[in-house]
């Protein structure tokens, strides 16, 4: 794997895919964040800064992270960018920082299978609160898990792909679920 640490610590890695270079970054209660698509590890570095920079600490203030738990993910990762169907289910997320209708939201968008879609209000109802579509899509704006938590999956009332916040918006968004065949 060609992984490249960018802080002092080990539990942050860039590497590149047919998705892009991503960077990740592992604390000890999982993953704080993931970015994708972007066109050099520099790139990659950078938005990572900013998708962490309100929540505490840092990759370098951790000794090393789960080494295999990094190494596993990135493989997962890459396989994925290869079109292959990955579950990411299993993989531990520091969710530090979020409400728990938050919470709720996330939980429910990673039960969306690989090559199946849902709505914003479909979303809103599997959390618990029927209703709170557009608050679902704020809380998938702020995913600091694009593809691990897959919001790619999830589509604005009758099919329409609604927003995007990764890098390439609703491009991206599209490349996904065709990746998938959802579309």
């Amino acid at each position: 794997m060609a992984t490249a640490t960018f802080s002092t610590g080990k539990s942050a890695v860039v590497f590149k895919t047919a998705l892009g270079w991503i960077a990740l970054e592992v604390g000890p209660h999982g993953v704080r964040g993931l970015t994708f698509g972007h066109a050099d590890a520099a790139a990659a570095r950078a938005a990572m800064a900013k998708t962490l920079k309100h929540l505490k600490g840092t990759s370098s203030d951790y000794e090393a992270a789960d080494d295999d738990l990094i190494a596993d993910l990135a493989d997962q990762l890459k396989r994925f960018a290869e079109s292959e169907p990955v579950n990411f289910d299993d993989v531990p997320l520091d969710m530090e920082g979020l409400s728990n209708f938050q919470r709720k939201v996330l939980a429910a968008c990673r039960r969306i299978p690989y090559g199946q879609t849902s709505t914003y209000g479909e979303l809103a109802a599997a959390a618990g609160s029927p209703g709170a579509a557009r608050a679902v899509g704020r809380a998938m704006a702020t995913n600091r898990w694009p593809l691990i938590v897959p919001c790619h999956r999830v589509l604005a009332s009758g099919g329409r792909l609604g927003g995007y916040s990764a890098r390439g918006g609703l491009a991206t968004k599209q490349r996904l679920l065709d990746m998938e065949r959802a579309r």
